[in-house]
C-alpha cells in the first residue's frame, strides 16, 4: 500500500512538471512582396525569409502570401499599414506620398549597411512609425544603381548631354521629378507588368531601371541603349507593421533584426557581383553604351539627387515638416 502511494505521488508530481512550463506558440508572421517572383530583388527577398525562418525555427515562422497576385504593388504599403499584412518588400518610392522621407533613399550615396551603422536608417524607420504606424526592418539590396534604357539611339546635344525631346518616356515615381524638371520629358504612365507589351509596340522608347533586373523581364529583346552615367539607387524595404512588431516576442523581434542586417550586407555584395555578370551578358546581346561627356554626366547626377531632395522637402514641408530632415539627408546623401 505505501509503494502504491508513494508511485501515485511520484507520477502526480511528474504530471504536474510535465504542465508546469507549457510550450509557448510561435509567432506567426504573413508577407507578401511587390514585384513578381521571377525578379531578383524577391528573389533576394524569398532568400531573406528563409534564412530568417531557419534562425527562428520554433519561435517565429514567416509565411509568405505571395506578390502583387495577392494584393496588388501599389497597394501593398497601405495593406500593411491596415494590418492585412505583416511584412512587406516594397520599394520605398511606392509610398513616398505617405512617407516623404523615402526620397532620400533613391538619392542616397551611401549602402544600407553603412545607413545602418550611421543611424540614417533608425531616423527613416522613425519617420515610418510616425506616418504609417510601421517601421523600416530593413533596405536590403542596397548599392545597385539605375540606368536609362533605350530601343533607339539617343542623342546628344552639342555639349555632350542627354536630348530625350520626342522620346516617349515611361515615367515612375522614383524619378518623375528628375525627368520632368531636369530632362523635360513628358512621361507616359505605363505599369510594370505592361512594360513588355509597351516596349514591343512602341508606345515606350525609353525608360529607367536598375542595371540587374532586364533579362528577368526579356525586356532585352527591345532595348538596344544603356545611358551613362548611372543614376540613383535601389530602394528595396523590408516594412514592418508596428502594432504587429510590439506584439512579437523579444526573441523574434531580435533574431529578425539581426537576419535582416545580416541579409543587407550580403545582398549588397551579391548583387554588384550580379551586375558584372549581366553587365557582360547584356553587352553580348548587342546592348551598346552611349556616355554623356563627362560635365554632362556630372550635371546629370547632381541633378537626380536635387531633384529628389527638393520634392522630399516640398512634401515635407505640406505634411507639417521634419525637424530630422537635414540630419537625415547628412546620413543617406553626405549633403
Amino acid at each position: 500500500m505505501r509503494l502504491f502511494t508513494r508511485l501515485a505521488a511520484a507520477g502526480l508530481a511528474a504530471g504536474l512538471l510535465g504542465t508546469a512550463a507549457p510550450v509557448l506558440a510561435k509567432d506567426m508572421i504573413t508577407a507578401t512582396h511587390a514585384f513578381p517572383k521571377s525578379l531578383i530583388y524577391t528573389r533576394s527577398f524569398l532568400e531573406m525569409v528563409d534564412k530568417a525562418n531557419k534562425a527562428g525555427e520554433g519561435v517565429f515562422e514567416i509565411q509568405v502570401r505571395g506578390g502583387p497576385e495577392a494584393i496588388p504593388m501599389m497597394q501593398q504599403p497601405n495593406a500593411l499599414r491596415n494590418g492585412v499584412v505583416d511584412m512587406v518588400n516594397v520599394p520605398c518610392a511606392f509610398y513616398t506620398g505617405t512617407v516623404p522621407e523615402c526620397d532620400v533613399v533613391s538619392a542616397a550615396s551611401v549602402d544600407a549597411a553603412t545607413a545602418r551603422a550611421n543611424g540614417g536608417l533608425a531616423l527613416l524607420s522613425a519617420a515610418h512609425e510616425k506616418r504609417m504606424d510601421a517601421i523600416a526592418l530593413g533596405w536590403i539590396d542596397s548599392g545597385v544603381k539605375f540606368h536609362l534604357w533605350s530601343v533607339k539611339e539617343p542623342a546628344l546635344d552639342a555639349n555632350g548631354a542627354l536630348d530625350v525631346s520626342g522620346f516617349k518616356v515611361r515615367g515612375n515615381a522614383i524619378y518623375n521629378a528628375f525627368f520632368t524638371n531636369y530632362l523635360n520629358a513628358q512621361v507616359i504612365n505605363v505599369n510594370m507588368p505592361d512594360i513588355y507589351t509597351a516596349l514591343e509596340r512602341g508606345t515606350v522608347e525609353l525608360m529607367g531601371w536598375t542595371q540587374i533586373g532586364l533579362m528577368d523581364f526579356n525586356w532585352d529583346r527591345f532595348i538596344k541603349y544603356r545611358i551613362e552615367p548611372a543614376f540613383f539607387t535601389t530602394d528595396v524595404m523590408v516594412i514592418f507593421n508596428k502594432k504587429k512588431w510590439d506584439s512579437l516576442s523579444e526573441q523574434t523581434r531580435e533574431i529578425l533584426t539581426r537576419v535582416v542586417a545580416e541579409h543587407e550586407v550580403e545582398s549588397t555584395k551579391a548583387r554588384q557581383a550580379l551586375w558584372v555578370e549581366e553587365k557582360a551578358e547584356l553587352e553580348k546581346r548587342g546592348i551598346k553604351t552611349v556616355s554623356q561627356s563627362e560635365a554632362a554626366a556630372e550635371k546629370f547626377t547632381a541633378a537626380a539627387v536635387a531633384e529628389n531632395i527638393k520634392r522630399m522637402r516640398e512634401r515635407l514641408e505640406k505634411a507639417g515638416g521634419s525637424s530630422d530632415v537635414d540630419v537625415l539627408i547628412e546620413k543617406f546623401v553626405g549633403q
